[in-house]
């Protein structure tokens, strides 16, 4: 690929500044690029008009022109997940509820991304209200997987990660609750970052105290270009409580030389199923850490995962109850939650307080044994999906290797670990199945080392090509 989407962030970033590029000519190729090939992946939706975004890049340019102090996105091209608020832009949370709503505010990343010189050009298309691992909902439909136009991109953040597969933006924000940013990275051959709880700061909303088992995190081609952003969104804001001060990430290149213990988890003692293949691809990766000079050994982990998965469910849905509460007990709105909210509502509200205290201590001795293994190993690594990305006519895959799968969500089990203790987690490629479908692996540090995961992740980049391979669509664009 020659044209200038295929630039790396750090390379469009250089370009902007120096002016090798104007904004309006990086404005132009991305919207040339979007009108050929969105509507085929549908990765981004509530597009702003195309003279308003040339009209704000001539804007950058005077800027740069007049010798202004120039942000780090100065004239970047991005697109929000349709689950954060951007001021002016239409914001549906994937909900028929809110197919007009235009908020008239930004959430805290997207103030710090507009800071940063960044060109807002509409949303990331994600499920109905981020429920489920496959990004569909009523209002724009189905984002498919730019490697296989009819399976799934992953989800919530399968617009993100479709739309920097297709090379559709440069960067792109997500969220993560139940592996909102690995699966998507691990479906279309793309970096995602789970940051440690607390680094990004987000707005509330009406509980901003009990509910910790979600973030914000960034999505890249490449390790760099997360780091990148990843730096805009981090640093406390008095606006969040959870939120805490944060230095930004410099990824230290040496960290490989210095070796390590990776313990490897695989399934998880038996205890989950794959789908042919995948295991396969994730212990490949295994390799490339051993050859970079990281022992690796298998680990499990002395814990009850039945036990951990009902603590997972019942906050997940004790605290959707809680948030979703008004939509359901209100006859004229219930019909509009998908079934999955509707089973997460009714979850919840059947959750008694000792349940929620007694899920909360389950959660609490998770994460005690995870620091346990971390006084031996230094990382942790297992697989970022259970299954390739599957058809994406499906709502959600029913069975795995011949396993029914008993809830929407089980198939995505090997992510609640990390989402629990709320440690840092890199999801990044494994390779592709015979059939060229990717998946991914995540790299797991101990808590609040985002650092070291992303410089171990760009070590494991540098000695692969994974990153480098661009899906069918992209290939014949260049073509």
């Amino acid at each position: 690929m020659s044209d200038l989407t295929s630039l790396s962030l750090s390379d469009l970033q250089q370009s902007l500044h120096t002016g090798s590029l104007s904004a309006e000519e990086v404005m132009t190729g991305y919207l040339d690029r979007i009108e050929r090939f969105n509507p085929q992946v549908n990765a981004l939706v509530s597009l702003r008009p195309r003279d308003v975004l040339l009209a704000e890049a001539r804007a950058k340019d005077a800027e740069r022109a007049q010798g202004g102090v120039l942000g780090a996105l100065h004239g970047v091209p991005i697109a929000i997940k349709d689950l954060s608020e951007a001021k002016g832009i239409l914001c549906t949370y994937g909900s028929p509820l809110f197919h007009d709503y235009v908020p008239d505010f930004d959430d805290i990343q997207v103030e710090r991304i507009r800071e940063a010189g960044a060109i807002i050009i509409g949303k990331t298309n994600t499920p109905e209200w981020g429920f489920g691992s496959h990004s569909y909902n009523p209002v724009f439909g189905v984002t498919r997987n730019p490697w296989d136009l009819s399976r799934s991109a992953g989800g919530s953040s399968g617009g993100a990660g479709a739309a920097l597969a297709a090379r559709l933006v440069p960067i792109a924000d997500g969220s993560d609750m139940m592996g909102s940013l690995r699966n998507p990275a691990a479906f279309n051959n793309v970096v995602g970052f789970r940051p440690s709880f607390g680094r990004i700061p987000t707005l509330p909303g009406r509980d901003g105290y009990l509910n910790q088992l979600a973030t914000l995190g960034p999505m890249g081609r490449s390790v760099t270009d997360v780091v990148t952003l990843l730096n805009m969104q981090s640093g406390f804001d008095p606006r969040d409580p959870s939120s805490f001060e944060s230095g930004p990430v410099v990824l230290d290149r040496d960290i490989a030389a210095r070796g390590g213990r990776i313990g490897w988890l695989g399934n998880f003692g038996g205890h989950l199923s794959f789908e042919p293949g995948v295991l396969d691809l994730s212990e490949k990766a295994l390799t490339v850490f051993q050859k970079l000079g990281f022992a690796v050994e298998p680990l499990r982990i002395d814990f009850d995962m039945n036990r951990l998965w009902w603590a997972w469910t019942t906050l997940r849905s004790y605290f959707t109850a809680g948030s979703m509460r008004d939509f359901y007990e209100d006859p004229g709105r219930r019909g509009s939650l998908k079934p999955e909210i509707l089973y997460e509502v009714r979850s919840g509200l059947r959750i008694q307080a000792a349940d929620v205290y007694e899920a909360s201590a389950v959660r609490t001795a998770w994460y005690q044994a995870l620091a346990k293994a971390f006084e031996t190993y230094d990382y942790l690594i297992a697989p970022a999906a259970q299954v390739f990305p599957f058809d994406a006519e499906i709502p959600w895959p029913r069975e795995i290797a011949g396993k029914h799968m008993d809830t929407y969500h089980r198939w995505m089990e090997v992510v609640i670990g990390p989402s629990l203790a709320g440690l840092p987690v890199a999801a990044l490629p494994a390779g592709f199945s015979p059939q060229g479908l990717p998946n991914g692996f995540q790299l797991i540090g101990k808590p609040r080392a985002d650092q070291a995961v992303l410089s171990v992740a760009a070590a494991y980049e540098g000695a692969t090509d994974w990153l480098a391979r661009v899906p069918p669509l992209a290939a014949d664009a260049a073509g």
